[in-house]
């Protein structure tokens, strides 16, 4: 499992109120969201005082950054008035940026630390997908009024499972634990049948799982590599914060993909 802050106002968050899930559970709001620009770590701005202040963009600079965020606040995709005659599903991110004049430190900060895309692909796609994540990152800043977009599941990620797993007990479902050598099965025509453990089958019509389980209904398309330090203090420049995200965006490592820095607040009572 790759580890992950949640998005306040994200799909997830939608589908745990809309099941009823939430009730199993209980969230803390991270502290900070941070990116790495020209070799220190800078607060996301998440109050328009904040951004007044950010070191990250120069005055001129916010003006230009500042009208782009009101067209990206103001659009709705099913309202024509409010998208000034760009057509997003088929201008790129980078022809969008363009009309506003931004510099290449402020579209590294927007698509990174703003729109969250792991490389710089999204440049050359539709900008309706960049400008939908910049949406959700300010909605998700504005739900809980805190200083980052993101919330964390007290007692880790574990408890989305478990919390799904008492519902499910709610309404008559049965779930077992530790099944070993467990097999997907599937019919003449490919379609997923049910799963196989110890000689016994359960039949279904759907299956989620790790994709290790079928191996050969998937494509590798790359690999994600993780390190896990155990620290007696916060990160250094992040306002003694006990939980933060920090981007460090490809650009400033020379890389083709970004690293992304969690740090874990004692106050969720991790265990490991």
């Amino acid at each position: 499992m790759v580890p992950k802050f949640m998005m306040a106002n994200g799909a997830l968050v939608r589908v745990l109120i809309h099941t009823g899930v939430t009730k199993y559970l209980s969230f803390k709001a991270v502290d900070g969201s941070y990116v790495f620009n020209k070799s220190k770590i800078h607060k996301v701005p998440s109050t328009d005082m904040e951004a007044l202040k950010s070191p990250l963009m120069g005055l001129f600079e916010k003006r230009r950054a500042g009208k782009f965020f009101l067209y990206v606040q103001d659009y709705k995709e099913n309202d024509p008035s409010t998208h000034k005659g760009y057509d997003l599903t088929k201008m790129t991110t980078k022809e969008l940026i363009s009309k506003y004049g931004l510099d290449d430190n402020t579209i590294d900060f927007i698509g990174h630390a703003v729109a969250l895309h792991k490389d710089d692909n999204y440049l050359t796609e539709p900008a309706i997908d960049t400008v939908k994540r910049m949406k959700l990152y300010a909605e998700s800043v504005a739900r809980f009024q805190g200083g980052s977009p993101y919330i964390y599941p007290l007692y880790g990620l574990g408890e989305l499972p478990q919390g799904f797993a008492r519902l499910s007990a709610v309404y008559g479902g049965t779930y077992m634990l530790n099944k070993p050598e467990c097999t997907v099965k599937f019919d003449d025509e490919g379609k997923v049948c049910g799963v196989t453990s110890e000689g016994e089958t359960a039949k279904c019509k759907k299956v989620v799982c790790d994709p290790s389980y079928v191996p050969d209904k998937v494509r590798k398309v790359g690999k994600v590599f993780r390190a896990i330090a155990i620290m007696s203090h916060p990160i250094p420049n992040t306002a003694e914060s006990h939980s933060v995200q920090i981007i460090i965006p490809q650009k400033q490592l020379g890389r083709k993909s970004d690293m992304q820095v969690f740090q874990i607040s004692p106050r969720v009572f991790i265990q490991c």
